[in-house]
């Protein structure tokens, strides 16, 4: 017979945190935000281009003003108007708050 009459442990309080919070909106909202706005675009050959975008489709192709081009961190061209072909996109993402 066991007399043990011990509390029970603690919960596990040392686990992971929970997750942080997760911004609604669609990526089609996100795009729709972000125009006018300064974006950097990633490139699959990781080349960014950090400008104004003006406007995209849903293919991806973007144009782009006041366009910086950036090679490994370094600015190699400016650009007045630069359009990029959808299919070379990686990602887009703000540069400026929204």
């Amino acid at each position: 017979m066991d007399d043990d009459h011990s509390p029970p442990p603690p919960p596990d309080s040392g686990g992971p945190p929970p997750p942080p919070p997760v911004a609604s909106g669609s990526p089609t909202d996100f795009l729709k935000g972000v125009v006018g706005k300064r974006v950097v675009v990633r490139l699959t050959s990781g080349v960014d281009y950090r400008g104004v975008l003006s406007c995209l489709d849903g293919y991806m192709n973007i144009a782009l003003e006041q366009t910086e081009e950036h090679v490994n961190g370094n600015v190699t061209n400016r650009y007045g108007d630069a359009f990029i072909r959808g299919n070379n996109v990686l990602y887009i993402s703000a540069d400026e708050d929204f």
